[in-house]
């Protein structure tokens, strides 16, 4: 009764936003949960067919290749972004005029992920990486890369990396100036020579930082979808598409709504099993 004396016109004011919310949400997970057991393509109406869609998902080359492809983005983004987010605000402590450095490695992530993809489809145009590997006589390693896969994905993920890292980096820094000297002073009366002390102090100590990190790229890399568009629309052949541009495709390109949230669906469950196992193993380490 004393807890709502004293937070109840405070809990008045937030439950009806609360509700709209909570209804719209389960709303649409029940609907699109419904479509996806159905062939609705948004015009007749829709029919019942089961897993038909679901069982499609792993009959079909292309929904396969899709999500090989979500798994390569899934690893490449937790560890090539997040690492050189580490790397780089390690050597950044130790570099005068931080300022500086520290904005230029933001400044990609203050694009958005449409620009991002314009100017990387520039870098790896004919005009921009091969005929740089052309000049300086590699002109062997020049290739279409947007058009041949998987080296498309690699391009892709590339330009990723590319913005993200910056956003890492700048989280790392404020672990890093976080710390305690404390055991860095002990480590250093000890001998501890600075390999050893960044394994056994330092990152120990980033440990609740570095779970931040490493669950906001989990999220990000599971719904890339912008970069994938603007860069390949998933081509060519639909070989460079993850889970989430083959949904939008589906759904919005020929307009198989049922194939489409079945797909959602998969990418929600996937989604949901490897943060819950991710978080799981974390606190548990905590504990």
């Amino acid at each position: 009764m004393n807890a709502w004396k004293k937070h109840g016109a405070a809990l008045c004011y937030t439950l009806p936003a609360a509700l709209i919310i909570v209804a719209f949400f389960i709303t649409s997970i029940a609907y699109t949960l419904y479509v996806s057991f159905t062939d609705y393509d948004g015009l007749d109406s829709p029919h019942w067919v089961g897993f038909e869609n679901y069982a499609r998902l792993f009959q079909d080359m292309t929904y396969i290749t899709s999500l090989k492809n979500t798994l390569i983005w899934v690893v490449a983004t937790l560890v090539f972004p997040v690492g050189l987010g580490l790397l780089f605000s390690v050597m950044l402590q130790r570099i005068k005029g931080q300022r500086l450095f520290k904005n230029i490695f933001y400044l990609p992530y203050a694009m958005s992920l449409t620009v991002v993809g314009v100017i990387w489809v520039l870098l790896f145009s004919r005009t921009g990486i091969n005929f740089v590997l052309t000049q300086v006589g590699l002109d062997k390693l020049a290739l279409d890369w947007l058009n041949t896969p998987p080296y498309n994905t690699y391009a892709m993920i590339v330009a990723s990396i590319w913005q993200g890292t910056g956003t890492n980096m700048l989280l790392f820094l404020i672990g890093l100036g976080s710390l305690p000297k404390e055991p860095f002073e002990a480590a250093a009366i000890d001998g501890a020579g600075r390999a050893r002390t960044f394994w056994n102090i330092t990152l120990p100590l980033l440990n609740p930082i570095t779970i931040v990190v490493l669950g906001m790229s989990l999220v990000n890399s599971f719904k890339i979808f912008d970069i994938i568009w603007v860069m390949t629309m998933g081509g060519p052949y639909r070989s460079s598409e993850t889970l989430a541009v083959t949904m939008y495709r589906e759904s919005f390109v020929i307009f198989h709504f049922g194939q489409g949230a079945a797909i959602s669906i998969v990418l929600t469950v996937i989604s949901i099993a490897v943060s819950w196992f991710y978080l799981r193993q974390t606190i548990v380490k905590e504990a």
